[in-house]
């Protein structure tokens, strides 16, 4: 067996093992869409008819937004969840066996995206449900899908990070709540221009708005122009820098 398809193999036992935690506790992945769909029934109901966005409904101007919101809030149980198995002493028996080191880190990875997937599923269903309709075809939902996939991935090695570094368990999902907020200091809920001016130029080129203007784009079918360039490369970038300091991270924890 080669050193990638024990890889390869070794990282699907240890999703596996992840993802049969999630499925014998879903409250994990309810908890994480239950905060966004309440942010966004608020802001329908009750604060969506006192914003002038320029779209027929508020609810589709806002989802993008609130997408992100739920990417944010699930990969808080990826620090949780890689902290106490670093607490527990399964992770140093783990590397006391013949597989790959690197492989228990992405088993947290992928069971991370698969939940986070799900969760925006139940997020955009409730949307649908509250009025949220979209001109997207097949083409359009597999970008929107990608570039989601591909936000999650970059927050998901930022969470490796705070769990591989955390000194408590609450302290492993701190970190999310900036990001949780960062959506609301961006273009998800109300147009940049109707913003002060420290605080536009910080919501216009903050990595959220870019990512909010793309998915809004290709939700309405319009052409999508560099918003779509600077969101991947914000996503990449952040992807890179956190992938590079959970490796040293880690390799630090098992010497």
């Amino acid at each position: 067996m080669t050193v990638q398809t024990h890889f390869y193999a070794n990282t699907a036992v240890l999703t596996h093992r992840s993802l049969r935690h999630i499925l014998r506790s879903p409250d994990t992945i309810i908890t994480t869409a239950v905060m966004p769909i309440a942010i966004m029934l608020m802001f329908v109901f009750v604060l969506g008819g006192a914003i002038d966005t320029g779209s027929p409904q508020y609810i589709d101007y806002m989802l993008p937004g609130i997408l992100l919101i739920t990417v944010a809030s699930g990969v808080a149980y990826t620090a949780f969840r890689l902290f106490t198995d670093l607490q527990s002493g399964i992770i140093d028996r783990f590397q006391s066996m013949p597989i790959a080191r690197s492989s228990t880190l992405w088993a947290h990875v992928v069971t991370s995206l698969a939940a986070n997937l799900v969760s925006l599923a139940i997020v955009v269903g409730a949307a649908v449900a509250v009025g949220f309709r979209t001109a997207a075809g097949p083409a359009e939902w597999l970008a929107v899908t990608a570039v989601l996939s591909l936000f999650t991935l970059a927050l998901t090695w930022v969470a490796v990070l705070a769990g591989l570094t955390a000194k408590s368990a609450e302290g492993a999902s701190a970190f999310s709540y900036p990001l949780i907020f960062l959506p609301f200091l961006s273009s998800a809920f109300v147009p940049t221009d109707t913003m002060p001016g420290p605080v536009r130029w910080f919501a216009e080129n903050q990595p959220v708005t870019a990512i909010v203007n793309s998915i809004r784009d290709l939700f309405t079918r319009q052409p999508v122009g560099a918003d779509l360039w600077i969101a991947l490369a914000w996503c990449a970038g952040i992807l890179v820098l956190a992938y590079g300091l959970s490796m040293a991270a880690y390799r630090r924890k098992l010497r």
